[in-house]
């Protein structure tokens, strides 16, 4: 068993795993316990009480972040040649569409966001075992599927993110980085519950927050007391 260093014991030694903080006090405190040279993320671990398995609690949506991820997001815009100047334009990083699905039938996924055009959607119907285990199917419900191709771009490089329920009924999102302040921190998180908060279905069924947790890449987690949001 892998021995535990000095800074991840001073970190735990911060953490009251007994208690629940508040999202203010939380925000904080994983400025604190993260001892990692590099800027860390800083993440949102939110459980459910849904059932996944049900098509009207697969809960997926959007949220654009106040402060952005801190993080610059690698796009691939798949359009037709009239699209390409706009989506150029508005700072995507790789445009095109054929030599694209050649690539990405290769194993090529360096991409964080790959937005499309409704018009070329059914030849990039075939790379869904390759875009959808690593959530990159371009999909109208998350925006990025578009014909204001600009538009899309903008938002997701102005801290647009995507979340979604996974099998255990957990959504894991990326808020924000350590170098972050506190209040930039709590309010990324505020917003992305507000959305998961907004997207809870009407089959769903007693408490809908059962758990929140914030930590940074290299951190104990922080549980955090859902009693303070309405759901």
């Amino acid at each position: 068993m892998a021995s535990i260093s000095k800074k991840r014991k001073a970190a735990e030694a911060k953490v009251d795993s007994n208690k629940s903080y508040t999202l203010k006090d939380a925000s904080a405190l994983v400025k604190q316990i993260t001892t990692c040279k590099f800027d860390a993320s800083v993440d949102l671990h939110i459980r459910l009480g849904v059932d996944p398995k049900k098509a009207d609690q697969a809960i997926r949506g959007t949220v654009t972040l106040p402060h952005g991820t801190g993080k610059t997001k690698k796009v691939l815009v798949l359009c037709t040649p009239d699209k390409e100047e706009a989506a150029k334009a508005a700072g995507a990083d790789f445009v095109g569409l054929d030599e694209f699905i050649t690539k990405i039938e290769g194993g090529w996924v360096d991409v964080d966001v790959i937005i499309a055009t409704p018009s070329v959607m059914p030849k990039i119907g075939k790379l869904g075992k390759v875009l959808g285990p690593r959530n990159l199917m371009p999909n109208p419900k998350t925006g990025t599927v578009s014909n204001d191709v600009a538009a899309a771009v903008n938002e997701v490089k102005g801290g647009k993110i995507a979340f979604k329920v996974d099998k255990a009924g957990i959504i894991h999102a990326s808020i924000g980085r350590v170098s972050f302040t506190p209040e930039k921190i709590a309010e990324n998180s505020q917003e992305l519950l507000n959305a998961i908060i907004k997207a809870k279905p009407s089959s769903a069924k007693g408490i809908y927050l059962r758990g929140i947790s914030l930590a940074s890449t290299m951190s104990p987690g922080i549980a955090i007391d859902t009693k303070a949001f309405v759901h």
